[in-house]
C-alpha cells in the first residue's frame, strides 16, 4: 500500500513540475528546432553562394581561355563585389593577374595580386600572392616594395627558398653582388629535393661568383699597371 502512494505522490510530484517548467520545456523544444532549421537554411544558403562563385569562376576562366578580357573582367568584378571570401574569388584574383601581366598590364595585375593577398583562402594562396607582387614590383625597379612585402609576410613556412630567391634578385638589382650570392646560397640549402629549379640557382651563384673574381683580377691588373 505504501508503494501505491509512494508511486502517486511522485506522479503528482512530476504534474506539478510539469506545470511549473512546462512553458521553459516547450520554449526550449522551438528555440532548438528553430536552430536546427536555421542552421540547415544557413548550410543551403553557403552551398547556393559557392555554386554561383563557382560559375562566374568557370565563365571567368572559360572568357580568359578565350581571349575575351572585357567579359572577362565583368565577371571577376562580380566575383570580387559579391564573393570577396570565397575562394573561387581568389583563384580568380590569381588568373586575372596572370593574364594582365602577359597582357603588360603591370599595374592592373599588382591591384589583382594585392586583393588575392587581402582576401584569399587558404592563407597559403595569400602568401603566394605576396611572392608573386614582390616579383611584380621588382621587375618595376621598386626593391624598397618589393623587400617591404617579403619582411612583412606573417609566415614564410614552406616558401623560404622562393624569398630568399627573390631577396636575391632584389640585391642584385640594387648591385649587391655578395648578398645576392648570399641569398641564392640560402635558397639553395632550404630548397626541398625535386622541388624547385636547383640548377638555375647554382647557375646564379656561379655566374655571380665569376664576376666577382673577374673584377677582383681587374682591380688587381689595374693596380699592378699603376705601380
Amino acid at each position: 500500500m505504501s508503494d501505491l502512494y509512494d508511486t502517486h505522490e511522485q506522479g503528482e510530484r512530476v504534474k506539478s513540475w510539469l506545470r511549473e517548467n512546462g512553458s521553459a520545456i516547450v520554449m526550449g523544444l522551438v528555440l532548438a528546432f528553430g536552430l536546427m532549421f536555421g542552421f540547415k537554411q544557413w548550410q543551403a544558403w553557403e552551398t547556393s553562394k559557392r555554386q554561383q562563385a563557382s560559375a562566374e569562376y568557370q565563365v571567368m576562366a572559360s572568357l580568359i581561355k578565350d581571349n575575351n578580357m572585357g567579359e572577362a573582367v565583368s565577371n571577376y568584378e562580380v566575383l570580387k563585389s559579391d564573393y570577396p571570401k570565397s575562394a573561387y574569388t581568389s583563384m580568380a584574383a590569381m588568373m586575372m593577374a596572370k593574364s594582365r601581366l602577359i597582357a603588360g598590364q603591370l599595374d592592373l595585375a599588382a591591384s589583382d595580386l594585392e586583393f588575392a593577398m587581402q582576401n584569399a583562402k587558404p592563407e597559403t594562396v595569400k602568401i603566394i600572392a605576396r611572392e608573386r607582387l614582390a616579383r611584380l614590383k621588382l621587375s618595376q625597379g621598386d626593391t624598397d616594395a618589393a623587400s617591404k612585402l617579403l619582411d612583412e609576410s606573417p609566415s614564410t613556412i614552406g616558401f623560404e627558398a622562393l624569398f630568399a630567391e627573390i631577396r636575391g634578385d632584389i640585391y642584385l638589382a640594387k648591385g649587391e653582388t655578395e648578398m645576392a650570392i648570399n641569398s641564392y646560397q640560402e635558397a639553395l640549402d632550404t630548397l626541398e629535393e625535386g622541388v624547385g629549379n636547383r640548377q638555375f640557382l647554382e647557375i646564379k651563384i656561379q655566374a655571380l661568383s665569376t664576376t666577382i673574381a673577374d673584377n677582383a683580377d681587374i682591380d688587381t691588373d689595374a693596380g699592378g699597371g699603376e705601380m
